[in-house]
């Protein structure tokens, strides 16, 4: 019964910005780690930043670091991927994952990111 939503993919040019959010329903997300992981064609799934459930600490692919920021909203449950600087390499499918339990993860549908100009 639980669901993850990912939202607000499209299109953007070099350097803009978008902003992903993950809803869930059937969970309070605070209570789980949560993923961003992205596949763009032909190439193998990345992850590429999380936020711990634990203590909330955060954690960014090098690729990613400094320009994607991962933040919780607990009153909306939803996490959000907010992208800066945003590349053509980074045009990808992005999937917010659940860690539910050690070898039970939820993803949601996707949500499609497109950077070009």
């Amino acid at each position: 019964q639980l669901q993850l939503v990912e939202s607000g993919g499209g299109w953007v040019q070099p350097g803009g910005s978008l902003r992903l959010s993950c809803a869930a329903s059937g969970a309070t997300l605070v209570d789980y780690t949560i993923g961003w992981f992205r596949q763009a064609p032909g190439k193998e799934r990345e992850e590429v930043s999380c936020i711990h459930s634990s203590d909330g600490t955060t954690y960014y692919a090098d690729s990613v670091k400094g320009r994607f920021s991962i933040s919780r909203d607990n009153a909306k449950n939803t996490v959000y991927l907010q992208m800066n600087s945003l590349k053509p390499e980074d045009t990808a499918v992005y999937y917010c994952k659940l860690v539910y339990g050690r070898f039970v993860n939820y993803w949601g549908q996707g949500t499609q990111v497109t950077v070009s100009s």
